[in-house]
């Protein structure tokens, strides 16, 4: 199998796969925060989003409002972890995403 394979996560209906970005590793005042003391992130970049889910009639979907490439905020316990091809995801809800991050 060649390295330059490429794998790719194509996520069903209204979900959204994110790669967590790394918390800050020190406070504001230069301490180094440990591992075992760091919070879950909240914040990370979409890698691939859905079609949407289909409205109430069935006759057509609804699209997200986020786009590959977005940072975004979620909610600490929302989505599903999951480890595939030896990186870590988190495949979450549209309604587990609470805000786009503009910078």
């Amino acid at each position: 199998m060649s390295t330059a394979t490429k794998t790719v996560l194509k996520p069903l209906e209204d979900r959204v796969v994110v790669k967590a970005l790394e918390a800050e590793q020190t406070t504001a005042s230069g301490l180094v925060i440990p591992d075992t003391a760091k919070e879950k992130p909240q914040e990370g970049e979409v890698l691939a989003v859905g079609p949407g889910r289909w409205d109430d009639e069935g006759d057509k979907r609804i699209p997200l409002d986020v786009k590959v490439g977005d940072v975004v905020l979620y909610s600490k316990y929302g989505g599903t972890e999951v480890k595939y091809d030896g990186q870590e995801y988190l495949v979450l809800s549209a309604r587990d995403l609470l805000a786009v991050v503009e910078k």
